[in-house]
């Protein structure tokens, strides 16, 4: 199938599991994931309603953006290393990453040099897999009110992945503890945080995120195919 194809596809989708989970489809983002892929490829899915493109690295993004420019949302949905932060806070409109302190810290200073106020998600490693990144569960409220001090990041809500699987039902355990994560952070009233943003859910488990609340959905195989 054509890339103009499969976004539709995913679009679909989309609209169908958020209408199952009684939700509105407008309220569900698609981030079309446009690691590794070439510009042309991402130029048709600008051309077919990708509104949002999620890159992993710094680097690659820069390259993309200097070629492409902001027809798009640019997302950091990848890791964040403290010493990218001065580049990351020029390049994206939100960064799903953060998940300590440190970072955080380093993303308010650079946005204050260029006047602004970096929205971003906090991501939580909501399965405690030690090769995987994010701050954890107990951790998290900590967290989200030390950077709720920082003047030029805002925190908009929280980004998880959970174990791999191919059934996409085994993640269903893990959104649900991300929402009831979010619910315990609301009950704090922290100042100038609201968890509203929820980015779960990938090409193999999206339509099962979008029951669960999800708010952004990271797509990319099932859009570009495989990466080799």
């Amino acid at each position: 199938m054509a890339i103009a194809d499969n976004v539709k596809t995913v679009m679909n989708r989309i609209a169908a599991a958020a209408q199952r989970a009684g939700r509105d489809p407008s309220s569900i983002r698609l981030v079309t994931v446009t690691k590794t892929v070439g510009i042309d490829k991402i130029q048709e899915a600008l051309l077919s309603g990708a509104l949002i493109l999620g890159e992993n690295r710094v680097q690659e993004a820069k390259e993309k953006i200097e070629q492409l420019g902001h027809h798009a949302h640019w997302h950091l949905i990848g890791h964040l290393q403290t010493n990218k932060a001065k580049y990351a806070v020029k390049l994206f409109d939100l960064i799903h990453s953060v998940d300590n302190l440190e970072l955080a810290a380093e993303i308010d200073k650079q946005a204050a040099r260029i006047t602004k106020v970096q929205d971003v998600l906090i991501e939580v490693n909501i399965a405690g897999e030690t090769a995987k990144a994010g701050v954890s569960i107990d951790d998290t409220v900590r967290l989200v009110r030390h950077v709720a001090t920082l003047g030029n990041i805002r925190v908009k809500g929280l980004m998880t992945m959970p174990p791999y699987s191919d059934i996409p039902g085994d993640s269903r355990p893990y959104f649900k503890k991300l929402k009831e994560l979010a619910s315990s952070i609301e009950n704090e009233n922290i100042p100038g945080v609201s968890v509203t943003e929820f980015s779960m859910g990938m090409s193999g488990d999206f339509e099962v995120a979008i029951e669960e609340g999800a708010t952004l959905v990271r797509v990319g195989t099932a859009i570009f195919g495989e990466r080799p």
